[in-house]
């Protein structure tokens, strides 16, 4: 991969299985593949919670290992199956990540996703230098 492709040890599946980066800069901006909370195998914890923590914590890693963190991001759209199931737990666990100034944020409510079980997914847009 180019300099370009930011891939975190553990996400070279995204690569070899898929063809595509977990993140790729274009200029000053990150763009980040969907982040899911589908664990090593594709396994899903069937706790919205337990998934929603996972995705923000797999975008964390991709942010770091672009050397940002998400200060630097300044877009989120987060899709979710059965939104209003889980959408507090979700502001909750948003919360413990982003800070003022917050980033533009849309949530969408969708049928559904590759890997069954599969309740959200996050893409996230980042720029350097913003911090």
């Amino acid at each position: 991969m180019t300099d370009r492709s930011i891939i975190p040890p553990g996400m070279e599946g995204y690569v070899d299985d898929w063809k595509m980066s977990p993140a790729l800069f274009s200029g000053d901006f990150l763009f980040l593949t969907g982040m899911t909370g589908a664990g090593p195998g594709g396994t899903v914890d069937p706790d919205p919670e337990a998934q929603i923590k996972l995705a923000f914590a797999r975008v964390n890693s991709v942010l770091e290992h672009a050397g940002l963190s998400f200060a630097d991001v300044v877009e989120m759209t987060s899709y979710h199956v059965g939104i209003r199931d889980h959408i507090a737990a979700f502001r909750q666990i948003r919360d413990q990540y982003v800070t003022d100034p917050y980033p533009a944020w849309t949530a969408i409510e969708v049928a559904g996703f590759v890997t069954p079980g599969t309740i959200c997914e996050l893409r996230i847009i980042a720029k350097r230098g913003t911090t």
